[in-house]
């Protein structure tokens, strides 16, 4: 099994994680942390759900999805489809969900029933729902650009729950209906 290794950084919405493989060419990002409520507890989620030993020094190529991460995050959008990432975990359909979650546009939604005829998979809404709620690497794979019916927001299992999933989506230029009105647009 490959070691990993793990770091937190600071951005414009709090501290994140981040984790990755050790010696491969490229890394891998196999963990994302979006903030918790204390630098600490945030240290302690990427650590604890990536099994990663704590790094001073990131590779080159997590430095750069770091700083690519702080961009996007800043409201400079990014595109994180050329991440190499390293999701060992999941295989088969939730494998499937992740990589077209990952072909959703910033600044777009897709339904879950959307995914799902995305995936020719109709009917199976619940299943794409679940693997995006382990989703281990959010933001790099976009969960949070996959809505309920009508774009409600719905679903999001990060800390700050919706209101993280909804200025994600601000920061992109998305804006998402409650149904009855307006829920939030780009600030």
């Amino acid at each position: 099994m490959r070691r990993s290794s793990c770091c937190v950084f600071d951005t414009r919405i709090g501290w994140c994680g981040i984790a990755w493989t050790d010696g491969g060419n490229p890394a891998a990002v196999t963990h994302f942390q979006l903030p918790e409520d204390t630098l600490e507890l945030t240290e302690s989620r990427i650590a604890r759900s990536s099994g990663a030993r704590e790094a001073t020094t990131p590779q080159a190529e997590i430095g750069q999805v770091i700083k690519q991460v702080c961009r996007h995050l800043e409201g400079d959008v990014q595109d994180f489809r050329d991440v190499v990432l390293g999701v060992t975990e999941e295989n088969g359909f939730p494998q499937e969900v992740y990589e077209a979650a990952r072909l959703i546009p910033a600044g777009e939604t897709r339904t879950y029933g959307g995914l799902t005829k995305i995936l020719g998979r109709s009917g199976s809404s619940q299943a794409v729902g679940q693997a995006l709620v382990r989703n281990p690497i959010p933001l790099l794979i976009p969960c949070h650009r996959v809505a309920a019916g009508g774009g409600r927001l719905a679903r999001f299992s990060a800390y700050g729950g919706l209101a993280i999933k909804a200025r994600l989506l601000a920061i992109e230029g998305a804006s998402l209906s409650d149904g009855q009105g307006q829920l939030f647009t780009q600030p």
